[in-house]
């Protein structure tokens, strides 16, 4: 298996994967399945040398999950705060390979001035809230049913994870 920072050739199985979400599950609000232009226009956020990065996990030319930390809010007072997220395809879920996409996005941002690091977890996902304890995030807060998808209410917990930065007022 590769890991290693993605490519505009993997939009389209990273696109796959997010309308498995969106078609499966709760954890992507959308209801209609993401285009592939849409996710080219979403992927030109992430540079190697940014905050916004991009890391996915291949093995025998199949995309099996990535993570990325993107822009929380487009405001100034947001820019040392990423939010991340991670995907896994169904098969490549409970063998470790969130640990290690975590690992490689959290090691790079260390680099990039990243003050805090923010993640929303659709619930029910106890397995996305054990990967986020154990990459040291805490639990902010739970947002009930504040969104609704397929006639119902979806609550989101909120978690937070403070990296490595000093800030400096003057």
């Amino acid at each position: 298996m590769e890991i290693r920072f993605g490519k505009r050739s993997d939009i389209g199985q990273v696109t796959d994967i997010f309308n498995y979400y969106i078609e499966h599950t709760n954890a992507r609000f959308e209801e209609m399945p993401l285009s592939y232009e849409d996710r080219q226009a979403w992927f030109s956020q992430f540079a190697g040398d940014s905050k916004y990065q991009i890391f996915v996990a291949v093995e025998n030319g199949i995309l099996l999950g990535f993570a990325c930390s993107q822009p929380y809010r487009a405001t100034p007072a947001f820019e040392d705060t990423v939010e991340a997220t991670i995907y896994l395809a169904p098969e490549a879920r409970g063998k470790g390979l969130g640990s290690i996409l975590y690992s490689m996005l959290f090691e790079a941002l260390g680099n990039q001035g990243v003050h805090r690091v923010l993640s929303g977890v659709a619930l029910p996902n106890d397995a996305s809230l054990a990967l986020h304890r154990c990459f040291d995030f805490r639990e902010v807060g739970v947002f009930q049913e504040y969104a609704k998808k397929n006639g119902q209410y979806i609550s989101s917990m909120w978690l937070e994870k403070a990296l490595d930065i000093e800030f400096s007022s003057t």
